[in-house]
């Protein structure tokens, strides 16, 4: 399961991003403030941070030049801050992506899916393709995409990551709880 940070002063933006979150799947953990998020960082291993810039004490901008010394975990800042320069100084400074406030929460969950289907993409080797048989179709796990004789499978990501859990632990799930 993903696991994803939520950094946002506001408790009713926060409140609305983690429901969307959860509703997807994902597990969170939220903050009011940058206290405790760069450590937390190396302890919880976030997979995506969603982040305020205009914060009390360590502003969003800061802490993000904070994470990027020690970690490339994406991250897409959510701010009232809608100006070009803003925008330009954030994603400069090594936010993977912008969304200005107020922002569709619908947008926000398709942006996140798609940074997160990169990045788990530049993760894995290129030259280690395996197909993965199930039923009567086929896995191809460099190119996450199912196909079966003559046509490509469409799933979502999280169907995709199940048929592939599936396939890898014989049909067999263990909840590690």
């Amino acid at each position: 399961m993903k696991h994803i940070f939520v950094v946002d002063d506001e408790k009713r933006i926060r409140e609305l991003i983690e429901m969307y979150l959860k509703k997807e799947g994902y597990r969170v953990t939220s903050f009011e403030n940058s206290e405790n998020v760069l450590q937390l960082i190396s302890e919880k291993s976030p997979d995506l941070i969603i982040l305020d810039i205009m914060m009390q004490g360590m502003d969003g901008l800061e802490l993000c030049t904070h994470i990027r010394k020690t970690s490339d975990v994406p991250i897409i800042f959510v701010s009232a801050r809608s100006e070009e320069l803003d925008r330009i100084l954030g994603l400069e400074l090594g936010a993977d992506d912008y969304l200005p406030k107020p922002f569709s929460p619908r947008e926000l969950m398709v942006r996140i899916k798609t940074i997160l289907k990169r990045t788990l993409k530049d993760q894995r080797p290129l030259d280690k393709a395996e197909i993965l048989t199930i039923g009567d179709f086929d896995l191809d796990t460099s190119k996450r995409i199912a196909k079966t004789a003559d046509s490509e499978i469409t799933f979502t990501i999280k169907e995709y990551d199940v048929m592939e859990l599936f396939k890898r632990t014989n049909n067999r799930i263990s909840m590690g709880l």
